[in-house]
């Protein structure tokens, strides 16, 4: 089974329109205004037109009101939600979208309650901890904090790029890679090298895996 891709924090149609014609499989959007990669309304609404069809489009958000989630989902084409703060799993579920739940990877974290506590998410994405961001630090975590059994449609991030893509793939086997920082000229800026060279580790790393 392939490894799917997701880029995320897209802030123009250009760099989408590369990534998905590349095989990315989902852009990711951020509706989080303290990040440098956050997107108005308006500004999503051209990234979404530009993408061609068959590419998944997931929003960000960071503990946000409900309000504004439900204005976001109103005007742009969305597929999915990733939620990146402290959401509980009732919080989750009232939009009717299907869903992704960030985890922040620290020691302590028990990776197989929280699979149960968001058991209708689409998955888990296990992210880096840092205690004043909440993604897209650059950061990797100890990947020996996942549990052998962990459920198998984990997405993992953190601190991913074309260097480490494959053996992420190799040591962790996870269902899907996030990627935002990785391959980025600049914050919020894509590097069309740097997104090709990852996909193309990813395909190397899936054919060590099969």
């Amino acid at each position: 089974m392939r490894t799917r891709v997701k880029i995320c924090g897209f802030t123009r149609p250009e760099d989408a329109v590369f990534a998905a014609h590349l095989g990315v499989d989902a852009i990711g959007l951020v509706f989080y205004p303290p990040s440098p990669r956050n997107v108005e309304i308006n500004q999503a609404i051209e990234i979404v037109k530009a993408v061609p069809a068959f590419v998944s489009v997931v929003a960000l958000f960071v503990d946000e009101q409900e309000v504004v989630i439900r204005k976001v989902l109103e005007q742009v084409p969305v597929d999915c939600i990733q939620f990146h703060g402290n959401e509980q799993p009732d919080d989750c579920k009232i939009y009717g979208k299907r869903y992704i739940k960030a985890v922040r990877m620290q020691n302590g974290i028990d990776i197989i309650a929280l699979a149960k506590a968001y058991q209708d998410a689409d998955g888990l994405l296990l992210d880096a901890y840092h205690p004043g961001a909440k993604g897209g630090t650059g950061n990797q975590f100890d990947w020996a904090l996942i549990p052998e059994n962990c459920q198998s449609s984990f997405i993992l991030a953190g601190g991913l790029d074309e260097m480490n893509a494959k053996l992420a793939i190799e040591k962790v086997r996870p269902y899907a890679l996030d990627v935002s920082s990785g391959v980025e000229a600049a914050k919020g800026i894509k590097d069309r090298s740097k997104m090709a060279a990852f996909i193309a580790a990813v395909h190397q790393g899936d054919i060590i895996k099969t």
